[in-house]
């Protein structure tokens, strides 16, 4: 197809705009960037990639680390976090209403618990539970993640989650992420087969590549690497009155410069849109208008992290030259045989003055401070990284542990996490939660949902053990409150009139999350109630009757004809009568 000089203006242009604000965000993350090297060399160097001339030629070795306590850490709060916010082998969401009142009718409550099924078993068949661990690890490390989520046919949603240093971010006015660039390389075989177009005979359309990809498919180079560029930003011509129009723009294009043909003619790989913003960027926590995270685990430990390889190499030097000291000796067993090994013989002529071997200089090295200091380091690195908290969660059965269980042991830190679990619902599980039911929605994955529901808009709440934890303040406080008034019932039974014990259990089972089909609505409780009392009624009518009857049969088998009370009674009141 023949470009029209305006067609060429018009995308020259949209590339050379992509690539001003590429150098823009990637100016933004200069200072960011040197700390990360830091953070990523020593706890997880094979995580990041900061160019894309080091996919598959990353350093297979670590070049800082003599002491794995942080990687071990790091690994261990990702566990921690995956089993305690979002398992796998237990609920973790449910979906609600705003209005608590509709959401109890039945007919809606049986609704919105099967959707929620339906988006639990949609994650169990993607790989989210795969993905999810490496990005709480990039989280604690790094203070940001970023997890791309695309639409797949045959699981519903595919996750991509991203190393640092391959993206870059920016912010809306509400401090939301909703500008995203990445670069990546891909080979000629895979950028074909994942944006080549085919015609009627099954050959690729090669059109929209540039000619080097051109020239490599035609030779059957297919393994030669391609840099590609990614760009999400919102869409400057959007129309909210346009059902074709969409609220954020996704392009793909290969990496060019000006003079390039892909450049100057302004090709793109894929031109497409979104109703929402497809990535999520959890940040640990952020400080004023910064893009990325601050203050995780990894950044505080850094300096610990850092100075407990110089002790651990310190030592091992020490101990290096104790066992194995530099020696001294006289010039004349410069030609000699000399062993050092265990029960061998040197034969020196000591006669002559002459000394044998001597170390340099005494190593004296109190190698058990050295272990109290490494000790300590260690400590103060398995502490920023939650450690006892996380451990316990991983080395624990998660569907047996309870939410009271880890607020007895571990109050004091769930209280430091309480704001990230906020940042996390923010930048990660609510906009899990609306992009996979917007998709589950376009496959018709989602029932018709009551008639009630219509225009409604639904309220996320989370139930993982780390979320009810965080609530259980208000559980003890319910549970006290019972424990109280049973107590003074005791005493002074009317004072259970002042207990609304409905009202309570509503309460608990919504703080612990508990499946809503286990608590009957009131309406259910009222029918019930009454039904119950109308056959108590009914009992005690017909209890009353037997007890009526057995009373007429006694009488219609009394003596009417001696002198006894009944007689008596009789005559009295005929007199009375006549009186």
């Amino acid at each position: 197809m023949t470009i029209t000089p305006t067609m060429t203006t018009k995308k020259e242009s949209r590339r050379k705009q992509l690539e001003v604000l590429r150098a823009a965000l990637e100016k933004e993350q200069t200072r960011f960037r040197v700390h990360w090297r830091e953070l990523v060399d020593h706890v997880r160097p094979r995580r990041a990639q900061w160019s894309t001339s080091e996919t598959n030629q990353k350093e297979l070795r670590n070049l800082y680390i003599v002491n794995n306590t942080a990687t071990l850490a790091s690994r261990t709060m990702a566990s921690g976090m995956m089993g305690g916010i979002t398992s796998p082998a237990r609920p973790w969401f449910r979906l609600g209403l705003p209005d608590s009142e509709l959401a109890e009718q039945e007919s809606v409550k049986a609704w919105l618990h099967l959707v929620a099924q339906r988006m639990t078993n949609v994650f169990l068949r993607s790989n989210l539970y795969n993905a999810l661990p490496i990005l709480y690890g990039d989280l604690g490390d790094v203070a940001t993640g970023a997890m791309l989520i695309e639409e797949d046919f045959g699981k519903v949603v595919r996750f991509y989650t991203l190393p640092i240093g391959t993206y870059y971010l920016a912010l809306n006015d509400k401090l939301e992420v909703d500008v995203f660039h990445r670069e990546f390389s891909l080979t000629v075989r895979q950028l074909v087969e994942r944006f080549g177009e085919h015609d009627e005979n099954g050959n690729p359309k090669m059109s929209k590549f540039s000619q080097s990809v051109q020239a490599n498919y035609q030779k059957d180079q297919l393994d030669e690497w391609v840099d590609v560029y990614h760009t999400i930003q919102r869409n400057k011509d959007y129309n909210p009155k346009s059902l074709t129009s969409k609220l954020y723009q996704s392009m793909y294009y290969e990496k060019g410069t000006t003079g390039s043909d892909v450049f100057d003619q302004g090709k793109f790989l894929r031109d497409k849109g979104y109703d929402y913003f497809p990535v999520l960027c959890p940040r640990w926590g952020t400080t004023g208008e910064d893009v990325y995270g601050t203050n995780s685990p990894g950044m505080v430990a850094l300096g610990d992290i850092k100075a407990l390889q110089v002790l651990e190499k310190r030592k091992a030097q020490a101990v290096d030259k104790m066992v194995n000291p530099p020696l001294k000796g006289p010039v004349v067993l410069k030609n000699s045989k000399v062993s050092l090994l265990p029960g061998d013989i040197s034969y020196i002529d000591t006669r002559s003055g002459m000394e044998g071997l001597t170390p340099i200089h005494e190593v004296r090295f109190d190698i058990a401070a050295v272990s109290a200091e490494i000790d300590k380091h260690e400590f103060r690195i398995r502490r920023a990284y939650f450690e006892d908290l996380f451990l316990m969660l991983a080395n624990t059965d998660r569907r047996q542990i309870t939410a009271t269980e880890i607020v007895e042991r571990q109050e004091e830190k769930l209280l430091a996490l309480g704001p990230v679990l906020e940042q996390l619902n923010q930048d990660l599980l609510d906009p899990l939660i609306d992009i996979t039911f917007d998709i589950m929605v376009k496959q018709g994955y989602i029932p018709p949902p009551p008639e009630e529901l219509q225009g409604m808009q639904l309220k996320v709440e989370y139930i993982s053990i780390m979320h009810q934890a965080q609530k259980l303040a208000g559980l003890s406080g319910i549970e006290r409150l019972a424990q109280f008034i049973g107590e003074l019932s005791e005493y002074k039974p009317e004072v259970a009139d002042k207990l609304n014990a409905d009202q309570m259990v509503d309460d608990y089972a919504d703080i612990v999350g508990s499946n809503p089909g286990l608590i009957y609505s009131d309406e259910v409780v009222a029918e019930m109630r009454e039904a119950r009392a109308e056959a108590e009624a009914a009992m005690a009518q017909a209890e009353q009757l037997k007890n009526m009857g057995g009373a007429a049969k006694d009488l219609a088998g009394a003596d009417m004809e001696g002198n006894n009370a009944l007689t008596q009674l009789m005559a009295a009141s005929q007199a009375g009568a006549l009186q």
